[in-house]
């Protein structure tokens, strides 16, 4: 009995249940959308092998599904928000930045700022892939590296020559300046560390993180690839359309793609000369390129005053604005920013590819806004200008949760080492950069071989009876025996060589030798069954 009574006892034999299975137990439900398809049917198999094996993956895949739908409860993702207005009348682009900084917490209300460099502008600006880092070029040579997670400059300097545009490489350890003669790699500190000179009087700059390649555009228009980890040239093409400082990055595919001042959009990878697609955009050159996040929308802006948004599924304009921009910039949500003179506007998509007017910033008149740039994983748009640098609040225009394995604002030094040794390892070569990456490693599908027209089988053939005739070799014999007719002869005989296999695969063997002519027929009645040779037998008498 006492046994028995022991036995009872909760905390003898039947203890605590534990939190964490609690916890998993009631996520089943949030882990279904973690799951790996269907649960697979075991009743049926015979193999007991097998069926074991196939009973331990299941439990994985649940047991992964439901540590997910954990993380998720717990970890509770932030999620972004749009301007929504009380009232259905009420526009979201009527509300203006003195109305929103209010509302908004200390920290966001402090990434609104302006700098003021009436002397040196106009100003480029950039920001690194995990926002924490800026650059600032001026016209006249200034060059600034600012923290602005912090709100803090890292170094400054002036390198008394024009500055055309400026670019992060692999981290904020290097960036490259595009200057009046050549292009120039410097670090944090502002050393200088190289000098391209292969690429003269560049005007534009784009970096390919996953390929290490720094493309730029010059003043010859030329499009020139360059391996910064290695220091070699892998490409340089003459685009034969002119200068161009109208160049964007196809996140998707690495494709660089090019606006031209009559209007075109040219598509470019370093193994190919020549463009991968050409479009006509536009009645007049091309002022503005952006890409979606996604990389099936691109939005250009021309001077016939219209920016239109394309399908690169279809290569058809789904959306047309009346207006005109000189920057055009796409947010990590999907808003469109587009500026010209000292206004900008974004548009967002309401659904369907149905862009609306969104919100709308002035600046002080007489300010020209050159270039304006979406902070990623920021609601910050940055404005370089004639007059310095502005940083507005646009709420919803970035993501509200970073991947640490992607872009840590917070890596220590330690992380960003061990990252770029794992990017270097992982380094993609330049073949790899198509229209569709999806095909590397796929087999290639057979092709169907075009018929040649009766046009060009004419002059091939007229190029091998030519070949033919030329090659012959008169040697220098004994009178007699160099006769004219015996050279006549051994010409024919080597044109008909040469015709021969036009003559069989049309049929016609009219115009030969009749030896030969017998020949030809003799060896194409072997591939014939023995009921069919007789009767080409017959025929060649």
């Amino acid at each position: 009995m006492e046994s028995k009574e022991e036995s009872n006892e909760p905390h003898a034999l039947n203890p605590a249940p534990n939190k964490e299975e609690d916890i998993l137990d009631k996520l089943e439900k949030k882990a279904k959308k973690y799951l790996r398809g269907n649960k697979t049917n075991l009743e049926g198999l015979r193999d007991k092998k097998l069926k074991g094996q196939l009973e331990v993956r299941e439990k994985i895949f649940g047991h992964t599904a439901k540590v997910a739908a954990r993380a998720e409860e717990w970890l509770k993702p932030s999620e972004g928000g749009l301007l929504e207005p009380e009232d259905p009348l009420e526009k979201t682009y009527s509300i203006r930045q003195q109305s929103i900084l209010p509302e908004v917490d200390v920290l966001s209300s402090s990434k609104a700022f302006d700098m003021k460099l009436p002397d040196l502008g106009p100003y480029t600006i950039r920001y690194l892939s995990n926002g924490r880092y800026m650059l600032l070029g001026g016209q006249k040579g200034h060059v600034a590296m600012m923290d602005v997670l912090n709100l803090e400059s890292v170094k400054e300097f002036q390198v008394r020559e024009r500055v055309r545009d400026v670019v992060f490489l692999q981290n904020d350890q290097l960036y490259a300046v595009a200057q009046k003669k050549y292009t120039y790699i410097y670090n944090r500190h502002g050393t200088e560390i190289h000098c391209l000179k292969e690429n003269r009087q560049p005007l534009k700059l784009e970096f390919l993180g996953k390929h290490f390649l720094l493309v730029g555009t010059n003043n010859f228009s030329q499009l020139h690839y360059q391996d910064i980890s290695t220091g070699q040239v892998v490409a340089n093409y003459r685009t034969g359309l002119g200068p161009t400082s109208v160049m964007c990055t196809n996140p998707y595919n690495s494709v660089i793609s090019l606006g031209h001042s009559g209007g075109k959009l040219t598509m470019w990878k370093p193994t190919s000369g020549k463009p991968l697609i050409t479009m006509l955009c536009h009645q007049g050159p091309i002022t503005g390129l952006a890409y979606h996040p996604s990389g099936n929308l691109v939005a250009t802006a021309g001077l016939d005053k219209k920016i239109k948004i394309w399908d690169l599924r279809k290569f058809e304009a789904i959306h047309s604005i009346q207006g005109h921009a000189q920057t055009l910039d796409f947010s990590q949500k999907g808003l469109l920013a587009l500026a010209n003179g000292s206004r900008v506007q974004v548009w967002r998509d309401k659904g369907g590819h149905d862009f609306g007017l969104y919100m709308t910033h002035g600046i002080a008149k007489g300010y020209q806004i050159g270039t304006a740039k979406f902070r990623p994983y920021e609601d910050v748009l940055g404005l370089g200008h004639s007059m310095g640098f502005s940083s507005i609040l646009i709420p919803g225009s970035g993501e509200p949760n970073f991947d640490s394995w992607v872009a840590n604002p917070y890596e220590t030094s330690k992380q960003r080492s061990k990252k770029e040794v794992h990017a270097l390892l992982d380094k993609l070569p330049p073949e790899s950069i198509m229209l569709d990456p999806g095909s590397i490693g796929m087999v290639r599908e057979r092709q169907r071989k075009e018929k040649p027209t009766k046009k060009d089988i004419e002059q091939q053939l007229e190029t091998v009876v030519q070949e033919a005739k030329s090659n012959v070799v008169i040697k220098k014999k004994t009178k007699g025996r160099n006769k004219p007719s015996k050279i006549a002869k051994r010409k024919e005989e080597e044109v008909f060589k040469a015709k021969r296999p036009f003559l069989e695969k049309q049929g016609d063997l009219e115009g030969a030798p009749r030896e030969k002519k017998r020949k030809v027929l003799l060896e194409v009645a072997e591939d014939l069954p023995k009921s069919l040779q007789r009767f080409v037998k017959k025929k060649s008498v």
